[in-house]
């Protein structure tokens, strides 16, 4: 199966969904942010994003599950009502027939179940919250699982430049990866798509490393010590979100380490389906601290695995025995 219809719908969704963060962000965040029960922020564009995402692929595909991160109990509360006009206004910029009623019922169509067996998408609104927050990275992240299996990934990075050595260079990509199709790219201005492939680093000490930017996120002393046992002299680049799937794939670097700060901590589907296809089909590997493969078909999270190692795959062994010394 090529996925041509998914893949047509999923870009478009994306780019419209980067369109509207964008939007938000330029405006300063109007309306506020909620704070969540487990103490993540939510924004406008979070919420915004879904609705738009998921308006289209229930327009293409209504049989399709949606399996995502937010729900709107918070936003239906009578305190949050400003919020909520604040949400269908930059809604409506994108998707101007929309009403009160059905962009809730997009929002909501996010708490599906995951269903193992059957065919599914998974959505991060925007993945990388608090560095929306701060003008920095953040991602939106759709994927389609195929009985446990991701087959399809979007990855739009609405603040990325085109190289990190640059960063005053083109800002906004989409990358997208099909199975079996190889890892792509373009700019979100419309440039023209280009393959992307992983680093071709050999050596340990010609690896670069990129983590998480919260620290509460992903331990940078454990990550420290990986780098030091492999004999890594690049500083790590740290950033929010699943752009840094999007920097291995593209070859910027080479290791993507997400080393829980708590053990039980369990990673979420949304947060790592659409770039671990980017980086597998790029040529590289992703596998969990044990080695095992991430396991899409435990429910809305990761049950099964623990941890992230996303890699170029050329020493992907090397780097789990260095985490396994000095990082277990």
């Amino acid at each position: 199966m090529n996925y041509r219809l998914e893949l047509e719908v999923a870009l478009e969704a994306a780019r419209k969904a980067c369109e509207l963060c964008r939007e938000v962000q330029q405006a300063r965040l109007s309306g506020g942010v909620i704070e969540k029960r487990d103490g993540s922020p939510v924004t406008v564009a979070d919420y915004g994003s879904q609705a738009v995402v998921s308006t289209r692929l229930e327009a293409v595909f209504p049989k399709d599950p949606l399996v995502s991160e937010e729900d709107t109990g918070l936003l239906r509360l009578p305190e949050n009502a400003a919020l909520r006009q604040v949400v269908l206004a930059n809604v409506n910029k994108i998707d101007p027939g929309l009403n009160n009623e059905q962009m809730l019922h997009a929002i909501d169509r996010g708490t599906a179940q995951a269903n193992p067996k059957g065919r599914f998408w998974t959505l991060d609104p925007i993945d990388g919250t608090k560095g929306f927050l701060r003008g920095r990275q953040y991602a939106v992240a759709l994927a389609l699982i195929e009985k446990g299996e991701v087959v399809l990934g979007v990855l739009g990075c609405p603040s990325l430049p085109e190289n990190l050595q640059k960063p005053h260079s083109t800002r906004g990509f989409l990358f997208f990866a099909v199975k079996g199709q190889g890892s792509w790219a373009y700019d979100l201005a419309g440039g023209n798509k280009t393959r992307i492939e992983v680093s071709c680093a050999k050596q340990s000490s010609d690896l670069r490393l990129c983590e998480s930017f919260e620290p509460s996120h992903s331990s940078h002393k454990k990550s420290l010590m990986v780098a030091e046992y492999l004999g890594i002299k690049k500083p790590p680049i740290r950033m929010d979100s699943q752009c840094k799937y999007g920097i291995v794939a593209r070859g910027e670097a080479s290791v993507y380490l997400r080393l829980p700060t708590q053990r039980s901590y369990v990673e979420a589907i949304w947060d790592h389906a659409a770039g671990s296809i980017l980086v597998r089909e790029a040529g590289g590997k992703v596998t969990d601290l044990m080695g095992k493969e991430l396991d899409f078909a435990a429910g809305r999270k990761l049950s099964r695995n623990r941890g992230i190692i996303a890699s170029n795959g050329k020493l992907h062994e090397r780097i789990l025995e260095a985490v396994h010394r000095v990082a277990l």
